[in-house]
């Protein structure tokens, strides 16, 4: 397939590089190959369980060349964008006091580092909660927890109960995902298994509170990670400086919502979550490109600019 001229590439990680912790064929030797290309990109993931740093660290001992975040603020200086940094930033943004977290521990730790308000408020039983926070945690969903957070959505939670006012009048109460995956590949051996998307779902229909989507595939994610590129997400391959392109396993996740809206080169590749069929999903808009792997993309996109 002819691709338009690609100026940048934002890169999936789970199912796109790796699978757990074993890369998929030729996909470290294929970064390797984009990296001394010049072309700019960025690792765009919703992440498992772990924390931005765990995640990178992992990453690295399985082989890839990956930039470690180095802490600086400045335009350009950050390769990896993943869904727990988006919330972590929501959180500071939003002025959250107490959110009850349905994330792993890692993720979590991540979340409330540096916030000694909202550290000290979790120790707090009778400080109300003000927002719900759902990531993938398997261990947060028992129906014990899952009827927590449902209450605290509510205003039903015992810690909300000594509001004078009736809970119709009560400012709404956030419920914020990382994503809303249907599914996971958790090992390259490993069949589906559920993503945080049914347990949002499930919250969704029974509080009536709509998510707020903080990961792929929202448009204030791309925009964040476009804009610290300091590229033009409106340039065409007429006059412009070229297309960029998204690469991912999941036509939904990955590629949907706003890759689709912003106009991002949509690439589906067929390793981790994908299953036959997948490109042309009722109900889906047709990715603009399906490849066998991450490699074998990277090398045709390469092969087009010698």
């Amino acid at each position: 397939m002819t691709h338009p001229h690609i100026q940048a590439i934002l890169i999936d990680l789970s199912g796109t590089l790796h699978v757990g912790s074993t890369p998929i064929p030729a996909s470290v030797s294929a970064l390797g190959h984009l990296r001394s290309s010049k072309i700019p990109f960025r690792f765009c993931s919703n992440t498992l369980k772990e924390s931005t740093e765990d995640l990178c660290q992992r990453l690295v001992e399985m082989g890839f060349d990956i930039k470690m975040d180095s802490g600086e603020t400045n335009v350009g200086s950050r390769e990896v964008w993943t869904s727990i940094g988006a919330v972590k930033r929501l959180i500071e943004e939003r002025g959250f006091q107490k959110p009850f977290f349905l994330l792993s521990d890692s993720a979590k730790a991540e979340c409330i580092e540096g916030n000694q308000a909202i550290s000290a408020s979790l120790t707090h039983t009778e400080m109300p909660y003000d927002g719900v926070i759902v990531g993938l945690s398997p261990n947060s969903f028992t129906y014990d927890i899952l009827s927590e957070a449902f209450q605290i959505l509510t205003h039903q939670h015992p810690s909300q109960s000594s509001k004078s006012t009736s809970p119709s009048s009560r400012p709404p109460i956030p419920l914020i995902a990382t994503h809303k995956a249907k599914y996971i590949r958790p090992s390259s051996s490993a069949p589906l298994v559920l993503g945080p998307g049914p347990f949002v779902t499930a919250l969704e229909e029974a509080s009536g509170v709509r998510a707020e989507i903080v990961g792929k595939p929202s448009r204030k994610f791309f925009e964040t990670v476009i804009g610290d590129m300091a590229l033009d997400i409106n340039s065409d391959t007429a006059g412009g400086s070229g297309r960029i392109a998204i690469v991912g396993d999941d036509v939904e996740a990955d590629l949907g919502g706003a890759a689709s809206e912003l106009g991002l080169w949509r690439v589906l590749v067929k390793t981790g979550k994908y299953r036959p069929g997948d490109e042309s999903k009722p109900g889906v808009r047709p990715p603009d490109e399906v490849s066998a792997s991450f490699a074998e993309w990277v090398d045709s996109v390469l092969a087009n600019r010698s």
